[in-house]
């Protein structure tokens, strides 16, 4: 049924494409995409969610769009495939756009119209550091009290180092949140997570280090852990929740923790695809948006569904149980300390899928906090990169079109005639510093540790 839908559609397609080229019509819907198949890349992740959904609910085919989506290796192939066209898009880290952009790794110029989720990852470390570190963290009624602080890890990183042994820890790829996530969290307990110098020729991130911090690709941090190669990580889920069902690690805190609702991965595509596919991109957002309200929508209720489709080998591939314990609104700390966490993921709520250049600052302060951008830049430059990256006015584009059509209504979305993309100054840190994106110079010498 699926390929008889998709060849009428195709059929459409080709009739219509030479008719329907402005981006906007008249009536708010959207002309007919340029490029009507399409292949999408993702990492095995559950927040990778929102394709897997777009695709599985036929959302990609009402904006005749035929998507395939592939799985791969890791986040250096996934944004080279894209920079070169071998991908249309993809599930990315919200580091990633930026760092391209600005230089820093491979150079392009990549951007955002979409923002994936929010939270999503967790800090594990293995059972004996696990050990060493509860006679450090406060406990109630047996139980430690969360979020466990780094100050907690603080003396073990201590007396490992008295030992001899440097203290290891694991996460996905530089510009990852993953790594400026581990690194806030550890600064906030006292912990020198190293810079980065560029200018130098140094990218390992290492220098001053308390805690040397090396890329793990998602999927094998928990072999990893076990190997005793690295006695910890940041990662997003299953891979946190894995290491509890094996036995071999506990998460100690949870990225909701660190920072309350902070935005995570992003769907990305290069410029020049975007400018010569103005339709298409609309489209996509379209049926992402849609995809991460089914997410949300009713509590979480259709979590389940989505649990049994992300397990499938093509998507996830990990066990149900191990991706229900997180997206299905809870969380496993020590083995048998389950928490209620309803907002582990989330999709949409809280204006979740607009792309805030506010969201864009953050990540920029801390490339410069870790030196990965090397010298003081002024707050315009920061304004200025938000802008070229993160696409908000493409994203209104296809919310107007989704209300326009009756799937939507304007209250799932930011008031767009007032809305300038900054969230109100943000709390909810675990150092209790509050982060203003209109003045990021400001944000960062609020820091005792880290690049002014």
């Amino acid at each position: 049924m699926r390929a008889i839908k998709q060849g009428l559609g195709r059929l459409m397609a080709a009739l219509l494409m030479s008719t329907l080229s402005l981006p906007v019509l008249a009536d708010g819907t959207v002309g007919w995409p340029e490029k009507a198949d399409l292949k999408f890349g993702f990492i095995k992740l559950t927040d990778m969610a929102p394709l897997a959904i777009a695709y599985e609910k036929g959302y990609f085919e009402d904006e005749g769009l035929f998507v395939t989506l592939e799985a791969q290796a890791n986040w250096k192939v996934l944004l080279d495939r894209v920079i070169d066209g071998e991908l249309d898009g993809a599930h990315m880290l919200a580091g990633q756009p930026l760092g391209a952009t600005i230089g820093y790794g491979t150079k392009a110029h990549i951007i955002t119209a979409f923002s994936m989720d929010l939270n999503g990852n967790g800090i594990t470390v293995s059972n004996d550091v696990w050990q060493a570190m509860k006679a450090h963290v406060p406990m109630k009624d047996g139980k430690p009290v969360h979020p466990i602080k780094a100050d907690a890890l603080k003396p073990v990183v201590e007396q490992y180092r008295k030992d001899g042994k440097p203290f290891k820890m694991g996460m996905v790829f530089p510009v990852s949140t993953h790594n400026y996530e581990l690194r806030y969290w550890l600064a906030a307990g006292g912990l020198n997570p190293g810079y980065y110098a560029p200018d130098k020729g140094d990218t390992s991130g290492q220098r001053q280090a308390d805690v040397l911090l090396s890329v793990t690709p998602p999927p094998q941090m928990p072999a990893t852990l076990e190997a005793g190669t690295i006695y910890g990580y940041c990662v997003g889920e299953p891979w946190n929740q894995q290491a509890v069902f094996k036995g071999i690690g506990v998460p100690v805190v949870t990225d909701y923790g660190i920072w309350k609702n902070n935005p995570e991965k992003v769907f990305g595509v290069s410029k020049t695809w975007a400018d010569q596919y103005p339709n298409t991109h609309i489209h996509v957002v379209k049926a992402l948006i849609r995809a991460a309200k089914w997410l949300d929508e009713n509590n979480n209720a259709n979590r389940p569904e989505a649990v049994k489709i992300l397990s499938r080998p093509n998507y996830v591939g990990a066990d149900y149980d191990v991706i229900a314990n997180s997206m299905t609104g809870t969380f496993e700390y020590e083995k048998g300390d389950t928490r209620p966490v309803p907002d582990f993921n989330v999709f949409f709520r809280y204006h979740a899928t607009y792309p805030f250049y506010s969201d864009a600052i953050w990540y920029l302060t801390q490339m410069r906090r870790w030196g990965q951008i090397s010298e003081h830049k002024p707050d315009s430059w920061y304004m200025d990169v938000a802008k070229s990256v993160y696409r908000p006015d493409i994203y209104e584009k296809a919310a107007r079109a989704l209300i326009a059509e009756g799937k939507m209504s304007a209250g799932d979305f930011p008031d767009f005639d007032n809305e300038d993309g900054f969230k109100p100054p943000q709390t909810g840190f675990i150092d209790d510093i509050t982060y203003d994106g209109h003045q990021p110079n400001a944000y960062l010498a609020k820091f005792p540790i880290g690049l002014k």
